[in-house]
């Protein structure tokens, strides 16, 4: 557990949050729909939509050391045998047999293998904590400390604003209570696709006015992140590899690389329109979780 005070005094350590976005860039995904804790920005029919968020600093619960975000790689696609959807070993640091297929895929030189792994690579998402500002679809929302799930494109909107391109940029921490800023979510629909490019920070300013007492129990009543990086939440590798050769048909063969492109497996690439799923293999819940991959990256 953290104190209140040693997160205002130590707010200026920007240096550790700026390190670990560049352990992040150089080495370079949570939620289910029933999860209530989790807020997703809703579009209108055209596909756009707007919403201000706040990113909160780390959770008390996860103690002084932690960052405030975790990170987490994940599998999904379908195979002739099912789908495969589970979290990738890799997040853990660990071997990951998904991973090592496609990698042989890869390696093997055959064109056709590269795009079934390119199809099957490993999905990364980020879970933050978040006060909700601004909610036009559903003012409920608004005020209250969510989860919020993203992928990398809103993540380099963070990285840029903590190392701005420009000289004549300030450097701003997005997740401090009193010096951070809020974040204009602006969601566009390009070519069948949600973007986010026009999403930005705005100026620095103070939550509730710099008022301590409200931002202490703001911080308080954040939600830890430390649970989606525990071991239950991740099949073991021997686990992975059944359902891995199940997914793509072997039964128990050893799984190998195909050498025709109509060998592949039907998969959703990072911005896959979603329409070309088969309903009659996979259900809604399943749908819905593809869905938001693809319109999150």
């Amino acid at each position: 557990m953290s104190s209140f005070a040693n997160l205002k005094r130590n707010r200026s350590d920007f240096a550790k949050l700026t390190k670990a976005v560049e352990q992040i860039t150089q080495s370079s995904e949570g939620g289910s729909k029933d999860d209530t804790r989790f807020w997703q920005p809703e579009v209108d029919k055209a596909g756009n939509g707007m919403a201000v968020i706040r990113f909160l600093p780390a959770p008390q619960a996860d103690g002084d050391d932690a960052l405030p975000w975790v990170r987490v790689f994940s599998h999904g696609f379908q195979g002739p045998g099912g789908w495969l959807i589970d979290n990738c070993l890799t997040t853990l640091n660990e071997k990951c047999p998904v991973c090592e297929h496609n990698n042989t895929l890869w390696n093997s030189g055959i064109e056709a293998n590269k795009d079934i792994a390119r199809k099957q690579k490993r999905k990364l998402s980020y879970v933050a904590n978040i006060l909700v500002i601004s909610d036009p679809s559903n003012k409920e929302n608004e005020g209250q400390v969510k989860l919020f799930k993203f992928g990398k494109k809103i993540f380099d909107k963070i990285t840029e604003a903590m190392n701005p391109e420009f000289a004549d940029e300030t450097p701003i921490n997005p997740f401090d209570l009193w010096e951070g800023a809020n974040f204009k979510l602006k969601i566009r629909n390009v070519e069948g696709y949600r973007n986010y490019d026009k999403s930005e920070f705005a100026e620095k300013s103070a939550l509730y006015d710099g008022d301590d007492e409200k931002l202490e129990e703001l911080w308080k009543s954040e939600f830890g992140l430390k649970e989606f990086l525990e071991r239950k939440n991740f099949k073991s590798y021997d686990q992975l590899k059944q359902r891995l050769d199940k997914a793509l048909g072997f039964d128990g063969a050893v799984a190998t690389p195909k050498t025709k492109a109509t060998d592949s497996v039907a998969t959703l690439k990072d911005d896959t329109d979603t329409s070309i799923l088969d309903k009659s293999v996979a259900d809604d819940d399943e749908l819905d979780y593809f869905k938001n991959l693809a319109e999150q990256d």
